[in-house]
């Protein structure tokens, strides 16, 4: 990250030439420059937007989540600031914003937003499905429960957005490994199906577990999966996940399995018959008695 460099101050230092500059390296934001060959990520564009505030910003929101660990943040994702300047460059958005002493940490020299108000900001800023997805991702990176941040919402009582923080923050599950198994979770919420458990521990016959189910209804033996693209190109992966499933039907659940492309109608239709198939047999166990 730390060929991110201001051009003024490169220049200004002898470190570069303005031919130098000019020739080997290509501005990211106003003065802020990178090596021509440099491939952007966004830890770079991170810096280089805290180098564009004067070094005077506070980076929240999905960039200070990837600062702390979370995995899901696109490259391209804008750079969100607590700054006061109200006309960022293009890929930068700033707010003028309250930021407690105690909600800012330094991360490879950079202020940056603590795990709880960059969970804050996400809540707040975000539309819910992608706030929830995120929380997910920073809830697993830096072991967050709704608990370490819901205080946020009383200090910041009636700040913008803080009724939408409040309702993606309930939702959030570290147990969460993907930004699709997000979705797939909101989606059987929103249908109208019980908040399903993630990671449900499937046990061998010794009592050990040998398979974690990404989400489920462990009362009924129901769960439900995404599958990625992983095992279509890894032939001894794909075997393992079929023998996985074959135990996993041995130990009596139903497995409803999500592919990319399943449309999310026949998503809920297959699960739907999945718990009808169990309360039939619930009724006819009864019946039985």
């Amino acid at each position: 990250m730390r060929d991110v460099i201001l051009g003024s101050e490169a220049v200004a230092s002898g470190a570069l030439t303005r031919g130098q500059l000019r020739w080997n390296y290509r501005p990211i934001f106003p003065d802020v420059h990178v090596p021509r060959d440099t491939v952007l990520k966004v830890r770079e564009r991170t810096l280089g937007a805290w180098l564009w505030s004067g070094r005077r910003g506070v980076v929240t929101g999905r960039a200070a989540a990837a600062l702390h660990g979370a995995q899901w943040v696109d490259d391209s994702a804008p750079i969100e600031l607590i700054h006061p300047n109200c006309h960022p460059p293009r890929g930068i958005i700033t707010r003028r914003e309250r930021v407690g002493q105690d909600e800012v940490v330094e991360v490879h020299g950079i202020a940056v937003t603590t795990p709880q108000r960059t969970a804050f900001d996400l809540g707040r800023f975000l539309p819910r499905g992608a706030a929830v997805a995120h929380l997910d991702d920073l809830a697993r990176a830096a072991a967050l429960t709704p608990n370490d941040v819901l205080p946020l919402a009383i200090r910041y009582k009636g700040a913008r957005g803080v009724r939408r923080f409040k309702t993606a923050i309930d939702f959030m599950d570290p147990g969460s490994e993907s930004p699709k198994e997000t979705w797939l979770r909101m989606l059987l919420i929103d249908a109208g199906f019980p908040r399903p458990q993630t990671q449900i521990p499937v046990l061998d016959d010794e009592g050990y577990p040998f398979a974690y189910l990404d989400m489920g209804w462990e009362h009924i033996m129901v769960a439900v999966e995404y599958d990625g693209n992983h095992h279509l190109a890894d032939p001894i992966q794909y075997r393992k996940d079929i023998r996985r499933l074959e135990k996993i039907h041995r130990k009596g659940w139903i497995d409803v399995r999500v592919v990319k492309g399943d449309r999310a109608a026949e998503i809920l239709n297959r699960v739907r018959a999945a718990w009808a198939y169990r309360e039939a047999e619930a009724r006819a166990v009864k019946r039985a008695c």
